[in-house]
């Protein structure tokens, strides 16, 4: 071939060369078959994980980060932050992969479930293990930066995590287990930071299971008839006819449990607002699953992240504003 005469012909050339390569990279049989069989797999894995439904990160994150700050007085260290919350994200997703594992043969007869990676069949129960153990070995390795204390609390945390999917088996209220296993992030913050878990510290975990119980009955409300045919226990079953007015009353203990953590630690004003604002969204989810629509329940479910959000930004403006 004879070489370009001028510019304008060598970019002609260099033009025609790139198109061929990228001709050749989106024909190739690599490009054609395997990259969207891999990219497809790791979808479901993140789906496995439940990325695609950042929620649940909300819920388990707020109330460990009401306790960061709280033990932080207002100004928490910038690794104790870091490190919880990726820690969050890394054990929610494990416990995602757990949970799927130990419902694979109860999902696929569930309208909300059916479609999930693993109980579609689309990955296999060793490849969720797999996932499980990689997402709990690095929260391992996060939590060996932490000290002893809060260390021996990541085991027992871990150990809760791990056994929740299977005591909901015969557990009549696997939503207060869930409650432990969701607010276990408190005693490990306070922890974390003061080397003891003080009263109040106890406190919010008590208000934390609390608003567990709440939010997982409304979701347990979505899947009531569908566990009942298939003899899955849930809150949402054990309070039957009664279950609006019993989440009523866990609502108002929850917002009762911060108000006295609140007065312990003479928070004001800023404080306060948060929980009035929380008051207001839990008012709103009782209107929600007034009829105990699924939709409308589900719903209800997903607003408690703004519960949860304002309740943080009460103790976050308390601390900024007025200390």
């Amino acid at each position: 071939m004879a070489p370009p005469r001028s510019g304008v012909e060598l970019g002609e050339l260099l033009a025609a060369r790139w198109r061929w390569l990228l001709y050749r990279i989106r024909f190739h049989p690599w490009t054609v078959h395997e990259l969207p069989r891999i990219l497809a797999t790791l979808l479901d894995y993140a789906r496995l994980m439940r990325l695609d439904r950042p929620v649940g990160i909300w819920l388990l994150l707020w109330p460990t980060l009401w306790a960061v700050w709280i033990a932080g007085r207002g100004h928490p260290d910038g690794r104790i932050f870091l490190i919880f919350t990726l820690g969050t994200v890394l054990m929610r997703s494990a416990g995602c992969a757990i949970n799927d594992y130990a419902d694979r043969r109860f999902d696929p007869h569930v309208e909300r479930t059916k479609d999930r990676p693993l109980a579609a069949g689309r990955i296999s129960a060793l490849e969720a293990l797999v996932l499980f153990a990689l997402l709990a070995l690095g929260s391992l390795l996060l939590a060996l930066q932490l000290n002893r204390l809060t260390l021996l609390f990541a085991v027992a945390g871990a150990f809760l995590a791990v056994t929740y999917p299977f005591v909901k088996r015969f557990l009549s209220v696997p939503q207060l287990y869930l409650g432990l296993s969701f607010g276990w992030g408190i005693p490990m913050a306070f922890a974390a930071q003061l080397e003891a878990v003080p009263r109040v510290g106890w406190l919010l975990f008590l208000a934390n299971l609390l608003w567990v119980t709440v939010y997982d009955t409304q979701y347990a409300m979505v899947d009531r008839s569908d566990d009942l045919r298939i003899g899955v226990r849930s809150t949402a079953i054990l309070f039957g006819d009664s279950d609006r007015h019993i989440i009523a009353v866990l609502q108002a203990m929850t917002l009762a449990a911060l108000w006295l953590a609140g007065g312990m630690l003479h928070l004001g004003r800023w404080y306060q607002c948060g929980l009035i604002a929380g008051a207001c969204f839990f008012a709103y989810q009782l209107w929600l699953i007034r009829n105990r629509d699924r939709q409308a329940c589900l719903r209800a479910f997903l607003n408690n992240q703004y519960f949860g959000l304002s309740v943080f930004l009460g103790i976050a403006c308390q601390y900024l504003f007025l200390r």
